[in-house]
């Protein structure tokens, strides 16, 4: 059985809606996991914004502009009147329950419950569609099965054995629709995953029943090996290694959030990215096997800030580099590159929040010097320290751009370049030229 999954895009009007109902009626069986339409989960948001500031008659405005949009697109998508009625009774108690929040203590709980509406809307719609056109489809509420533990990570027992169960209560369903992104909490309490939404609810899923594969279903045509809005002659790349879709997610890439697919991963199901605008296309696939010897794709993450420590006393003195990342950890941020050598250490953040009281901190052990408005790119692929060529094919392309700082070593799968943003494109050009269009 296979786990597909719908993005907010892709069930964001009464035709996408309907574009998803083809591609899941295949005769297969299979579990459909669907997020909020496009833009319901920030007008939501709006809402409980309102409701903190103790405003009911703005946060009612909002939401009778939210209804009467709903009732636009429950209108457009059924073709009886009998479907069309019966899908908003069940929209519209929604709405009313959603009212029934404009009287009351507003607080964060009251908010995740506000939140959870939009999956559980877009699902029954696209339920209700479902039957209309005559397919076995069931609606399995996540809220039945997903739950996360104290220490706020997905209990993958407890989503086993209920979503098993739920799933034996309807044993003649083809197909299964549930709700990406929300959850309980161990207390119960209505939640949400927060890290990957519903691309994490997918990948939770296909772990708990051992699906053959996870379908992660966008408007975006999988990923590339450079980015198409800065270089020429861009390629989507076909096949990833877990690894590397993480490592590309991770530095720039946004199709993926680099640990959502982790459950996956674990359970060795493949995930492969397909896209909704353009449903034969191959898209790309991401497995545990790796295309040995090959360079995948270029990534760029902006807003880097680089850090320099020097220090004379650091000259075989232990404990230098623990004092140094303490400072960073007792700021909660995270360092993204690190480079030393005997007197020193450079690092680089993309979170300058707490940059001052940082930098007071350091210069307590030696010459701190920093350096904004920098860019990592990262070179994506198998790097096995023994492939003999990749790393000077990369400095190669480098040669007429200053770097700053390189790691490599850390990751069997990438080499990382800080520079300057001015440099950019420049940088991304040429590696693309050298690494991928070179005949």
């Amino acid at each position: 059985m296979k786990v597909l999954k719908f993005g907010g895009t892709s069930v964001g009007t009464a035709l996408r809606m309907k574009e998803v109902a083809k591609l899941v009626v295949d005769g297969e069986r299979k579990i459909v996991v669907l997020s909020a339409m496009s833009g319901t989960t920030n007008t939501l948001v709006e809402i409980s914004d309102y409701l903190y500031k103790k405003n009911p008659e703005g946060a009612n405005e909002i939401i009778n502009k939210l209804e009467l949009k709903y009732r636009q697109h429950v209108d457009e998508l059924y073709a009886t009147e009998e479907y069309r009625q019966r899908a908003w009774e069940v929209v519209k108690s929604h709405f009313d329950y959603i009212r029934s929040y404009t009287k009351d203590l507003f607080t964060l709980f009251e908010e995740k419950v506000i939140l959870a509406q939009g999956e559980l809307i877009s699902t029954a719609m696209v339920n209700f569609y479902l039957l209309e056109c005559g397919v076995k489809s069931v609606l399995l509420p996540a809220l039945e099965f997903m739950r996360t533990d104290k220490n706020a990570e997905p209990d993958l027992v407890y989503i086993k054995d209920k979503l098993q169960a739920q799933m034996e209560l309807y044993p003649d369903a083809d197909i299964y629709i549930t709700q990406g992104f929300i959850c309980r909490n161990a207390y119960g309490e209505i939640d949400n995953l927060q890290r990957g939404g519903s691309d994490y609810t997918a990948s939770l899923i296909g772990a708990a029943i051992n699906a053959s594969e996870i379908q992660i279903w966008t408007d975006i045509d999988g990923m590339h090996n450079n980015d198409p809005r800065v270089v020429d002659k861009t390629a989507p790349v076909r096949q990833l290694h877990f690894e590397e879709a993480a490592e590309l997610a991770y530095f720039g890439a946004k199709i993926l959030h680099p640990t959502c697919v982790q459950p996956a991963k674990y359970a060795n199901i493949p995930v492969r990215l397909l896209n909704t605008m353009d449903p034969t296309a191959s898209g790309t696939l991401i497995s545990n096997d790796t295309e040995k010897g090959k360079i995948k794709a270029v990534a760029a993450k902006d807003n880097i800030t680089a850090i320099k420590i020097k220090s004379s006393r650091m000259l075989l003195a232990y404990g230098f580099l623990r004092k140094v990342f303490e400072i960073f950890e007792s700021y909660q941020t995270s360092i993204d590159m690190v480079c030393t050598s005997e007197v020193g250490v450079s690092v680089t953040i993309d979170n300058t929040k707490h940059l001052n009281e940082i930098l007071d901190d350091l210069k307590k052990y030696g010459t701190v010097t920093v350096d904004k408005d920098m860019c990592i790119i990262c070179v994506v692929g198998d790097l096995e320290w023994e492939n003999v060529g990749f790393e000077a094919r990369a400095l190669d392309a480098m040669r007429d751009i200053p770097v700053r700082m390189i790691s490599f070593g850390g990751s069997n799968y990438n080499i990382s370049f800080l520079i300057r943003e001015c440099d950019k494109k420049k940088a991304l050009q040429s590696l693309s030229d050298t690494l991928f269009n070179k005949k």
